[in-house]
């Protein structure tokens, strides 16, 4: 049995990786992470592997939200994965927001460039003192609304772009 460490570990691993295959779905990568890499099936990992990707979105507008600047594309894959777990953690979980924070640095620490941990450590306070201030509820909805209002715009501008395209 693998220690919370150890699986919030695995959890990142899968983040990461999944960086590089967007397309991919995520139940497969976690199936043949399990398989090959002799991932434990833990309701843990699952859950908030599974659940950050479904509220990628939503974590990704948070995110750019106190990355001044930095949207999460342009951001290293160990950084973004950093983020959206522990921005996951402390938005949908019951995991404490200072723990999943110090785990956090913690992968930083291990896996990211020295220079980006104090960038990381600045997003995550950011994060936890906007849910300590909103509300963990209030927070969630606030960002997966965004997330989807910019969803909508995205779709309006491909139309848009599509549409002056054909014109010319």
């Amino acid at each position: 049995m693998a220690t919370r460490r150890e699986m919030r570990e695995a959890v990142f691993a899968l983040l990461f990786e999944t960086g590089f295959h967007a397309e991919a779905d995520p139940a497969e990568i976690l199936a043949a992470a399990q398989r090959e890499r002799e991932i434990e099936e833990a309701p843990y990992i699952e859950n908030t592997y599974l659940g950050a990707m479904r509220k990628k979105a939503a974590l990704d507008v948070l995110i750019g939200r106190f990355s001044n600047g930095w949207k999460t594309t342009r951001m290293s894959h160990v950084s973004r994965a950093v983020l959206r777990l522990c921005a996951y953690e402390m938005l949908y979980s019951d995991v404490p927001m200072q723990v999943a924070l110090n785990e956090a640095i913690e992968l930083a620490k291990k896996y990211d460039d020295p220079k980006a941990r104090p960038f990381v450590n600045g997003v995550l306070n950011s994060i936890k003192n906007e849910i300590e201030t909103v509300g963990k509820e209030a927070c969630a909805l606030k960002y997966e609304e965004a997330a989807q209002g910019s969803e909508e715009l995205a779709v309006e501008d491909d139309t848009a772009d599509a549409a002056e395209e054909e014109q010319q």
